[in-house]
């Protein structure tokens, strides 16, 4: 157990957000028929990993291409989107000698994006989940469009994508333009830490921009990358700070002297929802060798904070493990419309693009998320509440001093923004494309809203894990040794305080030390 946290230097690498020590193994990941799941993404991150198509993938790319090439040229009758203009405009014909043109008007026209960029390492998922939907050989695109946002992805070239923008419905259409504008040569993308054009970009690696052909632009744009990127980001955080929070509230459990009996595995196994039975266990295993726990109590119970960690946890981490399943669906999944199906002589137009699964699980994500920090502050107000044991605000001299007054206030008020951002997304629809695309997920909405929640929370469990520490200090007798020593790590970034000080220091401090923390894979998933 003593290995399974361990502190890791701060290191500057755009998949920091991970809390995951980078090493730069320069070894590749083939695209393939293997499912991806949350261990392969994070390793594939964390590792450095260059992708690469198989043989197979290759193969599946060039026989759909080639089967699209033989049938536009072979039947007369409209295609979606391949000879046809788009949404409301489907029943507009296209002339063969301008379905390249169609394809870039398509990628320039939808690339109409607002508001805040998203973050690099987001948009960097995104590549490597567009990349993944198109290797299966269903979307009609060339090697060589697959082949650039690989070495896009590989080199580090980030296009800068807008966090508005997307109903989320036939597929996230304004991000994904944008993270194809390059593709052109178009739009902007990071590379080395400076913002430049796409223009200069394919000059310093003599590249030429891609020559889209029929369906190409359709296939970029169509897909759910921008939100399954998203809650693949999220979900990564998710498992771990749901660890943490049984972490963190075990050494609020010590240090306000709590029992441990609510924790006993026979209450659980007649109620034994999953997560509930795996807090429990988490919990007991975390105590082991306590001498706090094992102490004589003077109360009988304690408030619900404390005492149902089990039944309030467990409940989100089956939410977690539920919209986990989703997601890795979706990563796996063809998200384009229309479908081409080879060996079947097919080519299917559908509603694969539309993002109400993803909705629905980002919705409850938040929701899920938000109550673990919502129970979180509960357990931060109770240390400074001035009971058992415990000093006033857990300082020295209160009165004079506020102590920890005022970090619960800052929880309150992160914890009270989470409500408000944990009301669903997905219940709101709007009509767009003149009554031809009449309901809409907004998953991009809900994606966007659920990162805010998983950041927010991790400050919570900051303040939480400050506040825990302080109020352990006044115990008379010692915790387990697993818990003493990562309170001993911390200590290192955040000291005991003694009189008032500028605590939004600490609370950086805090939160950074969470981001850096390096849990074992087998704890997390």
């Amino acid at each position: 157990m003593h290995n399974i946290v361990k502190i890791v230097c701060k290191y500057n690498s755009e998949f920091a957000f991970l809390g995951f020590n980078s090493i730069n193994m320069k070894s590749i990941h083939f695209i393939d028929t293997n499912l991806l799941d949350l261990s392969k993404i994070q390793e594939i991150i964390s590792e450095d990993k260059k992708l690469a198509l198989s043989s197979s993938a290759q193969d599946k790319i060039n026989k759909c291409r080639l089967f699209l090439n033989q049938k536009t040229k072979s039947i007369s009758k409209p295609l979606y989107g391949i000879n046809t203009g788009f949404g409301a405009l489907y029943n507009v014909k296209i002339s063969d000698n301008n379905l390249q043109k169609l394809q870039e008007n398509l990628v320039k026209s939808h690339a109409c994006g607002t508001g805040e960029e998203v973050p690099k390492e987001i948009v960097k998922l995104m590549l490597l989940c567009k990349i993944q939907s198109l290797s299966y050989g269903h979307s009609g695109v060339q090697l060589a469009t697959v082949n650039r946002l690989i070495d896009f992805y590989n080199n580090d070239i980030i296009p800068v994508v807008y966090s508005q923008g997307s109903l989320g419905a036939s597929g996230d259409l304004s991000p994904l333009a944008h993270l194809s504008l390059p593709l052109l040569g178009l739009g902007e993308v990071h590379y080395k830490n400076e913002k430049l054009s796409t223009e200069n970009v394919l000059k310093i690696f003599s590249w030429e921009a891609v020559k889209l052909q029929s369906k190409e632009g359709l296939a970029l744009l169509n897909g759910t990358q921008f939100m399954t990127a998203f809650g693949i980001y999220c979900l990564l955080k998710a498992h771990k700070l749901s660890y943490l929070s049984d972490v963190i509230g075990a050494i609020s459990l010590e240090a306000f002297d709590g029992r441990i009996e609510p924790f006993n595995e026979l209450i659980h196994l007649v109620r034994p929802h999953n997560g509930q039975l795996k807090t429990a266990e988490r919990i007991r295993e975390l105590l082991k060798e306590s001498e706090l726990i094992s102490q004589q109590k003077q109360h009988v119970q304690d408030p619900y904070s404390f005492r149902c960690m089990p039944q309030v946890h467990g409940a989100s981490k089956d939410t977690i493990r539920f919209v986990t399943k989703t997601f890795l669906t979706e990563v796996n999944s063809v998200t384009d419309n229309p479908n081409i199906f080879v060996d079947e002589d097919e080519i299917i137009s559908g509603g694969n693009f539309h993002g109400q699964p993803l909705a629905l699980g980002l919705d409850f994500l938040a929701i899920a998320l938000s109550e673990l920090g919502n129970i979180s502050e509960r357990r931060t107000y109770q240390l400074v509440s001035g009971h058992r044991h415990l000093p006033p605000f857990l300082i020295s001299n209160p009165g004079l001093n506020s102590g920890f007054m005022i970090p619960q206030y800052t929880a309150a008020s992160i914890v009270s923004q989470n409500k408000q951002y944990a009301t669903p997304a997905s219940v709101d629809s709007i009509e767009s494309s003149n009554g031809q695309e009449d309901h809409v997920s907004m998953g991009a909405n809900a994606a966007t809203k659920c990162k805010k929640v998983v950041d927010n929370l991790q400050t919570i469990l900051a303040i939480e894990l400050f506040t825990a520490s302080q109020a352990l200090h006044f115990a008379k007798a010692k915790t387990s040794p697993f818990l003493a020593s990562l309170i001993s790590a911390f200590r290192n970034d955040v000291t005991f305080v003694e009189e008032d000080r500028v605590m939004h220091y600490d609370i950086v401090k805090a939160s950074e030390f969470i981001e850096t923390l390096e849990i074992d894979s087998d704890e997390l998933f």
